[in-house]
């Protein structure tokens, strides 16, 4: 019980004060004097004792339960791993190719994303998860989110031409900042994927990546598609500055190791949460001062029988 604590222990000062009345404020009662009965005397006198003593148990209970006792709980929350993530994608119409996927050549590029996303994301059970999307224009089709299933169905709404056809990769990362900076104390990472090369967009190059790096903002950068059609060298030296690593797919078996290799670099253990839980305990001696009371007040009416 070494745990119990009370929330306002000044009230125990009442005792004192009582303790003084006790002494100073004695109760006056009218009494009839009757000769011969010194017999019920000690019947009368016992009785009394019990007043006395239920008296001072049902102040003493009730101050207790005036001081609030509470007793701590303290419980932990287990380590687990999680970050935030923004997946970035790509929606330009370049991404309406097909012969991406060697079991369903007729597939296009955006509907075989959509599917390893969306089982990235499904693994990323703890992780903070936010979606940006951009073509012509960028912008952030979900907000950072544990709820997987409504990233899901975010994304599985998504369509090729949705931001428009060209490529703003630049502009894709200063969204991706806008998604990610407000919260610098965790581990921020992006996972962009394109299958072209910068077209489009009104951000400088050097200030997105310059944003990003600012931001503690790791990007890793996925180029897909025929050969020609990316700008490894640009997407390399973006992952390269801002800590990430890029990588090249050419066909859906490809792009689900890439996503396995990221998902196998990115883990971290959060540190334990732990917290206190106040059980209050007022009730108890509040119950058995009021009991109390109601028995003190049955035998001072009965006192006159004796």
């Amino acid at each position: 019980m070494s745990n119990i604590h009370f929330e306002y222990p000044e009230f125990f000062g009442l005792l004192l004060l009582f303790l003084i009345c006790s002494y100073f404020c004695k109760e006056k009662r009218n009494a009839l004097l009757f000769p011969r009965v010194h017999f019920f005397g000690n019947s009368i006198l016992q009785n009394r004792n019990y007043l006395v003593y239920i008296r001072w148990w049902v102040i003493i209970t009730l101050i207790t339960a005036l001081a609030s006792p509470y007793y701590v709980i303290t419980q932990s929350q287990k380590p687990k791993e999680g970050l935030n993530i923004a997946m970035v994608v790509d929606a330009s119409q370049s991404m309406s190719l097909g012969r991406f996927d060697s079991s369903n050549l007729r597939k296009n590029r955006f509907a075989v994303v959509q599917e390893i996303v969306g089982d990235f994301i499904e693994k990323r059970k703890n992780d903070n998860i936010g979606l940006v999307v951009f073509g012509e224009y960028a912008y952030i089709a979900s907000p950072l989110t544990f709820d997987k299933k409504i990233l899901r169905e975010i994304l599985n709404t998504l369509h090729i031409g949705i931001a428009g056809n060209s490529t703003a990769i630049y502009d894709a990362i200063g969204q991706t900042v806008a998604l990610l900076k407000n919260d610098e104390n965790s581990s921020n990472i992006a996972i962009l994927l394109t299958d072209g090369a910068n077209t489009a967009g009104i951000l400088p190059r050097d200030k997105a990546i310059e944003l990003a790096k600012n931001h503690n903002i790791k990007i890793y950068t996925i180029g897909i598609g025929r050969q020609g059609e990316i700008n490894p060298i640009d997407l390399a030296d973006i992952a390269e500055q801002t800590g990430g690593k890029f990588f090249i797919a050419r066909n859906k078996q490809e792009l689900e190791q890439v996503y396995n290799t990221i998902d196998k670099l990115e883990k971290r253990e959060l540190k334990d949460i732990t917290y206190n839980i106040k059980e209050y305990l007022y009730f108890y001696p509040l119950l058995i001062s009021m009991l109390s009371l109601i028995i003190y007040i049955t035998l001072k009416n009965r006192e006159g029988l004796f």
